[in-house]
């Protein structure tokens, strides 16, 4: 794991210090922080009534309650140090062990659940990266660290997004135009009618 954490803090390294690298990775780790952007999007996706509503409420309880209980869990297991020259910045000092990334495993799980399509979820995806990224350049995490929460958060998220799409029944089914029955005309003209 050190080369690892190791070879992947190279390349973080000439980055550190750069004060615009600095306040990004701060931006996306303080978005990603209690799943503030998730809240936003969910509240995005059920801003009308209805099962996609239900959807995103229920997705995005799922995800974060499920989240927090695993990454507590193994953090109380694995119990792993954080690095010890954490970057300063405008972020909330980190209080719990190093291992999984809580922030990195949260944005996996919530970006698979929360999805609705492939499109959603590469974009989901795309931020997630973005918070692992930022909390490893931050030094809030070892890059093992973010690895095991991407790991975990992906998986827990590929398991329970069938899950809310059972609770929420209807709500990633397309309009579909309504069925046609046929009638009888004179002269034994058949044509469609709507229902």
């Amino acid at each position: 794991m050190s080369t690892i954490d190791a070879a992947v803090d190279a390349v973080f390294d000439p980055l550190r210090g750069n004060p615009r690298a600095d306040r990004a990775a701060a931006v996306v780790s303080n978005m990603a922080d209690y799943g503030f952007v998730w809240v936003l999007l969910a509240g995005l996706k059920g801003r009308r009534r209805g099962p996609k509503r239900r959807r995103a409420v229920t997705a995005l309880a799922t995800a974060g309650f499920s989240s927090l209980i695993v990454s507590r869990v193994v953090k109380e297991a694995v119990a792993r140090q954080r690095p010890e020259d954490h970057l300063a910045a405008a972020v909330r000092a980190p209080s719990s062990s190093s291992f999984p990334s809580g922030h990195t495993l949260a944005a996996f799980c919530t970006a698979f659940v929360l999805g609705e399509t492939d499109a959603q979820t590469a974009a989901n995806v795309g931020f997630a990266t973005a918070v692992a990224a930022s909390r490893v350049h931050l030094r809030a995490h070892h890059a093992t660290d973010v690895l095991g929460g991407a790991v975990i958060g992906s998986v827990l998220g590929l398991g329970l997004r069938p899950v809310v799409n059972l609770l929420v029944p209807g709500a990633r089914r397309r309009g579909r135009p309504a069925p046609r029955r046929r009638t009888g005309r004179p002269g034994g003209a058949v044509v469609s009618a709507p229902l």
